[in-house]
């Protein structure tokens, strides 16, 4: 598909519009299968670079690859499994008798394929938790009181994983172990209030650097492993909220933005709000994803 706009520069970046029409509630960037997805969360729709999109309804936090070039989501109290081709969807999780005022929210797979989904308060309250779903069914829940889960990330090894708590200004830190999918405490790895912003969405590149989309100060900043900010340069709209690595090279940083999140807190200003973003020049690259497999069909007990 052609590129929707002709190039920009930002901060010595080369910066393209990629989608033909904004998203009340772009998300979760995914490069799959040569191509770019994401979604629109609060309208319930996944969209893909080809032009083909889905609409599941409910209210989508986010994505990730899965066996057999599907998709598993989060959608309010689900983990689904979406097939593109028959647009089937197979429920493997459902968490029974859930606060109906939380729902699940930002994913992402561990280095092993382990699915992992932060939920959060609809109220922005700490409702939610970090739940862990693997292959065979098993549910665990790592982490729980957070406000807004975002960033979930892993370092390139696999063994430190990353959660932003957004309206706390924090990037949390803990221990994993990729064998078994266990996580030590907790620990502030960023403080990012004193950045100016909490984070949304966040992505690990292959040196280990942790990618966040400031969603309050209209930025992406770039953490040295140890914490450090070692880069910042503007978002191309006024409320950037999620980001992956993706292309042949995976050098290109796809950026999805807000337009109107559906709640009052996040409502864009910018005439692009909404839109979808490559961004060429930044010298860095991130790593293949890993695809979440299944071993059986069906609704997890």
């Amino acid at each position: 598909m052609p590129e929707a706009r002709s190039d920009l520069s930002v901060d010595g970046l080369t910066v393209h519009r990629i989608s033909t029409a904004p998203a009340d509630l772009g998300e979760s960037p995914l490069w799959m299968d040569d191509t770019l997805w994401w979604i629109d969360g609060v309208a319930g729709r996944i969209h893909c670079l080809d032009g083909r999109a889905f609409d599941l309804g409910g209210h989508i936090g986010g994505i990730a690859p899965a066996s057999g070039g599907g998709l598993i989501l989060s959608r309010d109290h689900e983990v689904l499994r979406f097939d593109p081709a028959t647009a089937e969807t197979t429920s493997l999780l459902t968490l029974a008798g859930a606060d109906p005022l939380m729902r699940l929210n930002d994913v992402k797979l561990d280095r092993q394929g382990r699915f992992l989904c932060a939920g959060m308060g609809r109220d922005g309250t700490g409702r939610g938790a970090l739940h862990q779903l693997d292959g065979v069914g098993r549910h665990r829940v790592l982490h729980r009181g957070i406000r807004i889960g975002n960033g979930l990330c892993l370092s390139p090894d696999g063994t430190t994983l990353y959660l932003a708590d957004t309206p706390e200004r924090s990037i949390l830190a803990c221990d994993y172990t990729p064998e078994t999918g266990k996580t030590g405490p907790f620990r502030l790895h960023v403080d990012t209030g004193q950045h100016g912003s909490g984070v949304d969405g966040a992505t690990v590149d292959a040196a280990g650097n942790l990618w966040a989309a400031m969603i309050h100060s209209a930025q992406i900043a770039c953490f040295a492993p140890d914490g450090r900010l070692i880069r910042q340069v503007p978002a191309p709209t006024d409320l950037p909220s999620s980001l992956a690595f993706g292309g042949p090279a995976r050098d290109r940083l796809f950026v999805t933005s807000i337009r109107d999140s559906g709640t009052g807190r996040a409502v864009s200003s910018h005439p692009d709000g909404g839109h979808v973003f490559a961004l060429d020049g930044l010298g860095a690259a991130g790593l293949p994803e890993a695809v979440f497999t299944p071993h059986s069909e069906g609704t997890v007990p």
